[in-house]
């Protein structure tokens, strides 16, 4: 590794001198992620989709709001009802990534507003105003707090040999809401896929052949400066 200016000549860990990745280090598990679009139908061990959520949940919230939520769909009846729900026959018909449906695991990660209301409520909050009503939040930290565990969700996910794609919901948020009697005070911030990689079924999105944008674009060293 070598400075070019102010900037690092590669992003590889500089966690020890031999430039090497440390195996099942945050940095590996950034390292391995990718979005997997072809899954093989096969379950995760029992037991382990909550033990990873439970870890992932201890992700920072808002004044400790805690106020993320998960609906899992791992039985194969209510993944195929999520999908129902999604996608008309004709549109799974001509989907591009037809591995998706075979995934295991659905986890729809949702941010509860009114938890954080009323924790900013709170004596030692209240002075934020942020108490008085979710119309008070310019942010809605909600999702930002659901994003922060969804993104812990699928490093535990590769540090545990499971692959993953997250998805938004776009127009099918209420369709979904109303089949599986979640509450509508709830913002749902999408849908994360999990499961094993179906290896001989590998199909790339266009997404996936962009190139990465240099680090001298995306830092700004004591001031917003433009690329030069």
């Amino acid at each position: 590794m070598r400075m070019v200016g102010r900037w690092l000549k590669t992003s590889k860990s500089w966690s020890d001198s031999s430039n090497k990745i440390i195996e099942n280090s945050v940095a590996e598990a950034l390292n391995k992620r990718r979005s997997c679009r072809s899954f093989l139908d096969r379950k995760p061990p029992e037991g382990l989709i909550l033990d990873l959520i439970d870890k992932a949940r201890r992700a920072p919230t808002a004044g400790n709001s805690q106020g993320v939520e998960f609906l899992v769909l791992d039985e194969k009846s209510l993944v195929d009802d999520f999908w129902d729900v999604s996608f008309s026959e004709n549109d799974k018909n001509i989907f591009s990534f037809p591995g998706l449906f075979k995934a295991p695991v659905l986890v729809i990660p949702f941010g509860v507003p009114s938890l954080y209301v009323d924790r900013y409520r709170e004596a030692d909050k209240n002075y934020t105003n942020l108490g008085e009503d979710i119309k008070e939040w310019k942010i809605p930290y909600w999702l930002t707090d659901a994003a922060f565990a969804t993104m812990a969700l699928q490093l535990l996910a590769v540090e545990n040999q499971l692959e993953t794609c997250f998805i938004g919901l776009f127009d099918r948020e209420e369709r979904i809401k109303e089949n599986f009697s979640i509450p509508q005070t709830h913002e749902a911030l999408g849908v994360l896929i999990l499961g094993y990689p179906d290896i001989e079924q590998v199909v790339s999105g266009r997404s996936q052949k962009r190139k990465r944008r240099p680090l001298s674009e995306v830092v700004h060293l004591g001031s917003w400066r433009s690329p030069q």
